[in-house]
């Protein structure tokens, strides 16, 4: 069996070196090949202009393709013309896989009053890049109707201390209207696309990939602060004019403010090495990062 990874950055990589732990032979498909780690098989493809050659024992595709910047143009070619590639590949060399899912993200919510969203609440995009990843989930349903889009909130672990430096260099700041912020830990991100694909029981069409701790992103900051041993970041002036030239804060304005739930995923039998923000950002402190299941 194969599993055919399309898009091997950060997630993609780290779901195809679990996959090889348990066995299984993966082919990662992206642009430089030599950058991935032994246990997976690369193939040099841009999907957004090419197809890929897809191995005919493919049991299990996973899309996690990424787009180079958030222009809606880059986004159409890296999520829907890369997507549409990959499908034809698939139905060119007849190829129905078991599984496939693609990695989306919550951003498809625009909720801003706080309220909890789950998988029944109704994706309703901005215009623009996040209406494009809805554009991507729906071409893929219509194609593959058992297919599964997992939708991840904000990805943090080895690489992606965003945050832990704007608080270790002193720039970040407590926002004036701090919101609920939803994350999860990459290597959760990972496992759970594993566990989903290989339980026997039919996945459902759509999960929410989330930690057990939507939290107020001035919280999030704080915790960072007293790890690190550090003051707690200032709160920002509230006259102060927005700018390109302004510090970041916690808040990304494309997050809204809502609550995630994971109960759907949690359903599955599926259980956090990290549960909370907490423990991953402790373990990303502490240079731990684990690479198999």
């Amino acid at each position: 069996m194969t599993v055919l990874i399309a898009g091997c950055g950060d997630v993609g990589t780290e779901v195809g070196l679990r996959f090889a732990a348990l066995g299984h032979k993966v082919v990662g498909l992206r642009r430089n090949v030599a950058v991935l780690p032994a246990g997976i098989e690369g193939q040099s493809v841009d999907l957004s202009v090419a197809k890929p050659v897809v191995p005919t024992d493919t049991e299990i595709v996973i899309v996690a393709l990424a787009a180079g910047n958030r222009g809606p143009a880059v986004y159409r070619a890296a999520y829907v013309d890369g997507l549409r590639n990959l499908l034809d590949a698939l139905d060119e060399a007849r190829v129905m896989p078991r599984r496939v899912l693609l990695v989306s993200s919550t951003a498809v919510y625009d909720v801003a009053d706080g309220s909890w969203v789950d998988e029944e609440t109704p994706a309703n995009p901005r215009p623009g890049t996040d209406a494009i990843l809805l554009e991507a989930e729906r071409m893929l349903h219509a194609r593959i109707p058992a297919a599964v889009v997992f939708r991840l909130a904000g990805i943090y672990g080895p690489g992606r201390e965003r945050l832990i430096t704007q608080v270790r260099e002193g720039r970040a700041i407590v926002s004036a209207s701090a919101r609920h912020t939803n994350r999860i830990h990459r290597d959760d991100a990972a496992a759970a696309i594993v566990h989903l694909m290989l339980r026997e029981d039919e996945p459902a069409a759509v999960y929410i990939g989330v930690d057990s701790a939507p939290v107020r992103s001035d919280e999030v900051l704080a915790f960072l602060a007293e790890e690190l041993g550090l003051p707690a970041p200032a709160p920002e002036a509230r006259a102060a004019p927005a700018s390109a030239a302004t510090p970041a804060t916690a808040d990304s304005r494309r997050g809204g403010d809502k609550r995630l739930r994971n109960r759907l995923l949690l359903s599955t039998g599926f259980t956090f090495r990290y549960p909370t923000y907490r423990e991953g950002y402790r373990a990303v402190l502490a240079g731990g990062s684990i690479r198999h299941p």
